[in-house]
């Protein structure tokens, strides 16, 4: 679908955007996303993704980082400023753990790394629509948990102990509110890859790693607990 004009919306056919210079992925994302039953917006470089964005009702991004003019960061960011939650999910050359974490850190959902297999992004892409709808059909979750005297912000993404406030990123986020939301309970590392980031493909150990020590830089050490062969509690 071209840049253009504003494509009134099926409600039964989801929106999905594919951001990303190489035009021969373009094309290969869409003819697999296309058997679907979704509308395929395309974009070569970050301005057409940000146009995109900002003129169509879009449900999902599919996201490369190193495109021209604007790269893949901003393009993230830029949806995550929108009252709508899309889901993003990179597709990258980058490879290395730095590059994984600050692209979860800044928002997306999943990330891909290149090359990879058409079915195998056609069948996350369902993944993450199929808990879009999931999640719109419950109740929203409240905006604050607590815990050992602290309260954390889901929504100005800031954790408070006492008078201080420490701002977090998102991924510090998601892991923080799911080992908050239940002191003493041990969270396995899949059930933080499930609960956080949906897809195991995701993240890996040493991202997860890297997530916890900055929580317990800014948390306090003494409240993220390591439970060796199982995973991490809250304590308080």
């Amino acid at each position: 679908m071209p840049v253009g004009a504003t494509v009134e919306k099926d409600k039964n056919m989801p929106n999905i955007l594919i951001a990303d210079d190489e035009k021969e992925i373009v094309k290969l994302l869409k003819i697999y996303l296309e058997t679907d039953d979704v509308t395929v917006f395309e974009a070569n470089d970050g301005v057409q993704a940000l146009e995109i964005v900002d003129k169509q009702d879009i449900d999902l991004a599919l996201v490369d980082i190193m495109m021209p003019k604007i790269d893949g960061y901003q393009v993230i960011k830029h949806i995550r400023q929108k009252d709508k939650y899309i889901p993003v999910m990179v597709i990258s050359a980058k490879v290395t753990l730095s590059d994984r974490v600050l692209g979860i850190d800044i928002g997306a959902d999943d990330y891909i790394t290149k090359p990879f297999e058409p079915l195998e992004v056609a069948a996350k892409v369902k993944a993450q629509l199929r808990r879009l709808n999931t999640a719109s059909q419950k109740e929203m979750p409240k905006n604050t948990v607590t815990a050992g005297g602290m309260v954390l912000d889901l929504e100005e993404c800031v954790l408070q102990k006492g008078d201080e406030k420490t701002e977090l990123t998102k991924a510090e986020l998601k892991v923080l509110e799911l080992l908050m939301s239940q002191p003493k309970r041990v969270f396995t590392k899949e059930q933080i890859y499930e609960s956080a980031w949906y897809s195991e493909a995701a993240v890996d150990d040493n991202t997860i790693r890297v997530i916890i020590s900055r929580l317990r830089d800014k948390v306090g050490a003494e409240h993220i607990k390591t439970i060796r062969g199982l995973g991490y509690r809250f304590e308080i």
